[in-house]
């Protein structure tokens, strides 16, 4: 029995997906929950696993080539069929039917080969999800979680490719990508991959990875890449469905500082090493659970509040900006906020994020502190209801009790939907976050179980 491995919907968004790069080649064998392919999505580049087990008989779309959801993109043998029979009904394009009658066996097929788009027109076959208000995406029963188990149709035999183009330069598909959305020529480069390979790391550190330098009167034209387009879309929208409004509140964070330099002696051993972004992680989950009203998602017509948060961190990659997120933070103690966040950064950027790990978020935090912004206002992340962004923390003058001090402090600003939360709620909120941040005493008792 064969298995078609089908492009998944890996977004509630997605309707089509480029395949990056196999991990597998023709003849491999499968493990179930084995990843096996790259895709680039409308959000980010993610890993597709196999849900199912057996050997890769057939690729049918090579690197680099782009895919509708639903559309088989492989064909695993499973047991009782060997992989040359497969193959040689893909490549000899007869139809696998009991009803369907065999060509004679001295006569070979006289007929020109399909092209690739019309077999792509021929095998398309949607797959419908349900999306909850969360953004979480639920696969229906028969969806077979990418692979779908139907006769194989005629298709003509599609060669594996390599990383030479036809340019004799070795890059990779999505190194190629990157270089050709900054305008890099592939030949400046060096690679570091195996045998000179150009991959993804060298095209980003390169000098001219920032983009290229223009003179005096050039002028450079650059196509959107799905990640930007999909950016442009989803903040459009957010922008003009949802009435914004701002609230902001200067932190006085010198103690934190203190207590996390303390804090990072004691776990030099265990080589960790907290950032303030991980104090305001878990100061905004102990906020959250005292303000549902914010840990929210609205869908147009009713509001959901969690009991849970799970905490969307904004992360620059190299394409523009993707939200993973972090699941359950309340119970998480500051060392597994970092090194939760740490590794989803990490993930984020090397394109290895899984589908649930970009969904079902119900708060995002923006953090620009990292490049001295003093304060900034964020736009929200549809359905939820509410983000917070977060300025660097400065030494700064203030008065404190009649005297001008030198203190280091931090902006904090909050966007919220004035549909769904009121100024007095947003400024209550803030309130009992400056105070966890400014006394994380308070905190850390009210996150003790019982």
């Amino acid at each position: 029995m064969s298995v078609e491995i089908t492009m998944p919907q890996l977004s509630d968004t997605m309707t089509e997906g480029t395949i990056v790069k196999w991990h597998k080649k023709e003849g491999d064998q499968i493990k179930t929950g084995e990843e096996v392919a790259d895709v680039e999505t409308d959000k980010a580049t993610m890993p597709m696993e196999a849900f199912e087990g057996g050997t890769l008989a057939v690729i049918l779309v090579r690197e680099g080539e782009k895919v509708q959801v639903g559309q088989a993109i492989g064909v695993i043998a499973t047991t009782g069929e060997k992989v040359n029979q497969i193959k040689a009904r893909y490549f000899l394009g007869i139809k696998a039917s009991s009803a369907a009658p065999a060509p004679p066996p001295a006569k070979a097929p006289t007929s020109e080969p399909a092209s690739r788009e019309q077999v792509a027109a021929t095998r398309a076959k949607p797959v419908s999800f349900e999306a909850a208000s969360t953004g979480e995406v639920h696969e229906p029963d028969d969806a077979g979680h990418g692979a779908t188990r139907q006769p194989p149709v005629a298709v003509p035999p599609v060669p594996h490719s390599g990383d030479d183009d036809g340019q004799h330069i070795k890059i990779s598909p999505l190194a190629r990508r990157i270089a050709a959305d900054k305008g890099i020529d592939p030949q400046t480069l060096r690679g570091s991959g195996p045998d000179g390979r150009i991959v993804k790391e060298d095209v980003v550190s390169s000098p001219a990875g920032a983009g290229p330098k223009l003179g005096e009167g050039q002028k450079q034209v650059v196509a959107l890449t799905k990640m930007r387009s999909a950016i442009a879309k989803g903040l459009t929208a957010s922008k003009q469905t949802i009435p914004h409004y701002y609230e902001t509140i200067d932190v006085d964070v010198e103690d934190l500082v203190r207590l996390r330099s303390k804090l990072n002696k004691m776990l030099e051993p265990q080589k960790i090493k907290l950032s303030l972004a991980d104090f305001i992680s878990k100061a905004l989950a102990t906020a959250l659970l005292q303000h549902p009203t914010l840990n929210a998602t609205f869908n147009g017509a009713e509001i959901t509040r969690y009991g849970d948060v799970h905490l969307g961190i904004a992360v620059s990659v190299p394409d523009g900006l993707i939200v993973p997120v972090l699941r359950n933070i309340q119970h998480m103690p500051l060392k597994e906020i970092r090194r939760r966040s740490a590794d989803l950064a990490e993930r984020a950027r090397a394109g290895r994020l899984k589908q649930d790990e970009l969904s079902g978020g119900t708060f995002t935090i923006s953090n620009l502190g990292a490049w001295g912004i003093r304060e900034f206002s964020a736009i929200i992340n549809p359905p939820q209801v509410a983000i917070l962004a977060v300025g660097a923390a400065q030494k700064r003058p203030v008065v404190c009790d009649e005297k001008v001090l030198i203190r280091t402090m931090m902006t904090l600003t909050l966007s919220s939907d004035h549909r769904v939360v009121d100024g007095a709620v947003a400024a209550e909120f803030l309130r009992d976050l400056k105070t966890f941040l400014e006394e994380p005493g308070i905190m850390f008792f009210l996150n003790e179980p019982g």
